[in-house]
């Protein structure tokens, strides 16, 4: 690991890195806890995913095109958030095969599922939705400790930059009490 996390996190380090600023350490921490966390990101979803994730949601109730987007961000724990260029596309294209309706209203299109969009959902009843799937817990498994871990350090970069020095010193405590936790539920059976 690099030293980002062992050297001063308040201040500049010996070799000049984090400048000026003040909590310059603390900042260099963050970008790479930031750039962990962009690395981490789950594997990207298959059209046919998207596709059945669509039907699911749309089989409980009509939507429009982002609470679709946000039924499956919610379902899927944060971990899949599809994209706006995959969910319209998937519309488009069930719309052309006769699943799905669209209806206009304050400018809004709400979708929702005709008689064969509905079967179509019925079919796929017997199987995991896609945010359910396996690659999707280790995808939630894999950024969610760096997503907080991010948060913590932005906390913790505000205390530094705005702080004064008795709050600079608590939040140390609190972050030192904080990774010591942390290595005890490794040592746990």
């Amino acid at each position: 690991m690099s030293d980002s996390f062992t050297g001063d996190w308040f201040g500049p380090r010996d070799r000049g890195e984090g400048g000026s600023r003040p909590g310059g350490g603390l900042f260099d921490a963050m970008d790479q806890l930031r750039e962990m966390f962009e690395q981490r990101v789950g594997p990207r979803m298959g059209r046919g995913d998207v596709r059945t994730a669509v039907l699911a949601v749309l089989s409980e109730r009509p939507m429009h095109g982002y609470q679709i987007i946000y039924e499956i961000e919610e379902r899927s724990g944060g971990t899949w958030k599809p994209s706006p260029g995959s969910v319209y596309p998937t519309l488009q294209l069930l719309a052309d095969e006769g699943l799905i309706t669209a209806e206009e209203a304050n400018g809004k299109k709400t979708y929702s599922l005709t008689e064969a969009g509905r079967a179509e959902a019925a079919a796929a009843e017997g199987t995991s939705p896609p945010w359910e799937s396996s690659s999707r817990r280790d995808a939630a498994r894999a950024t969610v400790l760096p997503k907080a871990g991010a948060k913590l350090a932005q906390a913790a970069a505000q205390v530094a930059t705005s702080g004064s020095p008795e709050q600079v010193q608590q939040a140390v405590e609190v972050l030192d009490e904080a990774r010591r936790k942390l290595y005890s539920i490794l040592a746990q059976d």
